[in-house]
C-alpha cells in the first residue's frame, strides 16, 4: 500500500463547552483557516487534542466534523488510543469508515506492558484497517516504550508506512532511520527537531504548534524539501519560543490559549486540565507578536 502523507499535519485542540457539546462552527472555522494557510493534512485527537479526556461520542463528533469541514483537500489522520486493543481497534474501524485517511495509534497504558504486548497493541489496530497508520510514541505521556525492536517488526505489516517519534531522542531516530531505511517513514515531533529528521530523509512533523503558526510551519517545511539548511536553521531557531512556550504550559493549555488570542473561540482545557492564568496568558501574547 502506497500513502502520500507528508509535510505539515497540525495537532487539533478539540473545543468542547462545559455541558460536553462541541464547539463544531469553531472546529470547522479552524480547518478551514488551517487549510487556506497551505497544511498538508490534519490531525485530530493527538496530545493537543486531549483525547485521553474525551467519551467516545466526543471523539467520534470531533473526528466527523474535521472530516467534513476539510472536503477531501487534505488527508485527516485521526487519533485512536485506548488502553484496550479491542476497543482501539473499534474505533479505527469506524474512523476509517466514517472517512478518515489514516490512523495515528496511540497507546495508553496503565499496567507496564513487554515487548510483545505492545506489538500485539499496535497490529491489532493495524490490522483492523486497511488506510495507512502512524505508530505514534512519547515517552513523556506513556508508561510503556515503543522499542526499536517493536518496530522493526511493526514495519513489516503493510499498512504500518509512518513513526511519529516524540522522544527527541536523536539517537533512536538514528537508529530507525539506518535499521528501517525506507520501510517507514519518519515524522518528526513538535517543532524543535524537524530539521534534524529531515535531514534523516522524514517527511515533516505532526505538531500541536502548527495550529497557531501554520504558515511559518509550511514555510520551515519547505526550506527543508530545499535544503536551505542554514537558512531554515534560523528560521528554526526564531520559532523556538513559541515551541519552549507549548513545553513550558502544555500542550493543550499553550494552544488553546494562543488560539483564544488569535480569535478562535475553542474554549478552555478539558479538566482536570486548567486554562492559562492572566500572567500566563501575557507571556503567551509576547511570545506570539515576535513570531
Amino acid at each position: 500500500m502506497m500513502s502520500q502523507f507528508h509535510g505539515v499535519f497540525p495537532y487539533l485542540v478539540s473545543p468542547v463547552n462545559a455541558d460536553g457539546s462541541v464547539r463544531e462552527s469553531v472546529l470547522r472555522d479552524l480547518t478551514e483557516h488551517l487549510i487556506q494557510k497551505g497544511v498538508h493534512g490534519l490531525t485530530p485527537l493527538g496530545s493537543t487534542g486531549e483525547f485521553p479526556y474525551l467519551t467516545w461520542e466526543q471523539r467520534k463528533r470531533i473526528v466527523q466534523v474535521v472530516i467534513d469541514a476539510a472536503k477531501g483537500r487534505v488527508p485527516v489522520v485521526a487519533g485512536v488510543g485506548h488502553a484496550s486493543v479491542a476497543e482501539a481497534a473499534r474505533q479505527a474501524t469506524e474512523f476509517q469508515h466514517i472517512g478518515a485517511s489514516g490512523i495515528l495509534a496511540i497507546l495508553e497504558t496503565y499496567f507496564p506492558l513487554k515487548d510483545g504486548q505492545v506489538y500485539d497493541y499496535f497490529a491489532g489496530i493495524a490490522r483492523s484497517v486497511d488506510c495507512p497508520v502512524v505508530l505514534y510514541t512519547n515517552p513523556s505521556f506513556q508508561a510503556t516504550e515503543l522499542s526499536l525492536g517493536v518496530i522493526e517488526k511493526l514495519a513489516d505489516i503493510p499498512n504500518v508506512e509512518y513513526i511519529k517519534d516524540a522522544s527527541g531522542n536523536t539517537g533512536k531516530l538514528l537508529s530507525i532511520a539506518n535499521r528501517l531505511g525506507g520501510k517507514i517513514k519518519i515524522f518528526s515531533a513538535s517543532a524543535h527537531i524537524p530539521l534534524f529528521v529531515m535531514m534523516l530523509g522524514g517527511v515533516g512533523w505532526m505538531a500541536g504548534p502548527a495550529c497557531i503558526i501554520p504558515a511559518q510551519s509550511i514555510r520551515l517545511y519547505e526550506l527543508a524539501v530545499q535544503k536551505k539548511w542554514d537558512e531554515a536553521l534560523e528560521y528554526q531557531k526564531k520559532l523556538w519560543d513559541i515551541n519552549g512556550s507549548f513545553q513550558k504550559f502544555g500542550p493543550a493549555p499553550c494552544i488553546k490559549a494562543a488560539l483564544e488570542i488569535q480569535g478562535f473561540a475553542v474554549g478552555d482545557p478539558i479538566p482536570p486540565l486548567k486554562p492559562l492564568g492572566p500572567q500566563e496568558k501575557e507571556e503567551l501574547r509576547q511570545v506570539l507578536s515576535i513570531i
